[in-house]
Formats: structure tokens, sequence, C-alpha cells
């Protein structure tokens, strides 16, 4: 039987959206570099995390990992996979995800559409 390993986005700038996402969600954090980290990116030419064409975040309680993969084209139509996240106090979270750089899609009676810096849609439900 399969179990939830990894959720993957594809974007253009991996390194600024898991900032965004580890900020985002209570208890994950940007995974740290290690000396064999930094070689492998050395080997790739890369000489600064920023350019770093995969970044992981990780949770502090072994929930699924997020992956931020960059990929060449961009967003082009609405998600087929989306993540759904819940905040006691809603409009106080929105407030708090937009000075991150989330932005508003849409609202509905009981949720609202962010979309991530990169325009990746996620929703925002109340209650714990």
């Amino acid at each position: 039987m399969a179990r939830l390993h990894d959720i993957v986005f594809d974007c253009a700038r991996p390194a600024a959206t898991a900032r965004f996402w580890a900020a985002a969600l209570e208890g994950y954090a940007v995974a740290p570099y290690d000396d064999t980290e930094l070689a492998r990116l050395r080997a790739l030419g890369i000489t600064s995390t920023e350019d770093d064409p995969t970044v992981l975040v990780e949770p502090a309680d072994g929930g699924p990992r997020l992956w931020f993969q960059r990929v060449p084209e961009g967003k082009c139509g609405k998600n087929r996979v989306h993540v759904d996240l819940r905040a006691e106090d809603l409009e106080g979270e929105v407030e708090r995800l937009g000075e991150l750089g989330a932005s508003i899609v849409g609202r509905h009676a009981d949720h609202v559409v962010l979309g991530d810096p990169e325009g990746n849609e996620f929703c925002l439900f109340s209650g714990r």
C-alpha cells in the first residue's frame, strides 16, 4: 500500500517559493544545506542556494514533505491538485499570508482561495 511522501510544486523560483510555504505552514522549514548538498550544487555549477533547482521543505512532525522544482514553463491554468489549509482566525491568516506574498483569488461562503507567489492556488478554511 502506498503512502504520501512528497507534494511537488512546479515553479520558476524554487527557493523563494519554498520560503513562502515554510513560513505559511506551522512546523515546516526549508531543509538545511549540508556539505554534501552544497557539493552537489557546486558540481552542477550552482554557487548559490538561491539558484537551487529543487528545494525541500520539511515538517517537524513527520508529515508530507514539500518539494519545489524549477520548470521552464509558467503556470497556464487552474491547478489540478491543490493544498487545503485551516486556521482559527480566517481573516487574520489571509492577512498574514498576504504579507508573505499570497494573493486572494476568490472568496466563498466557507473559505478563501489564495495563490502563492507563483500563482499556485490553495484554499484556506476557518477552524481547527
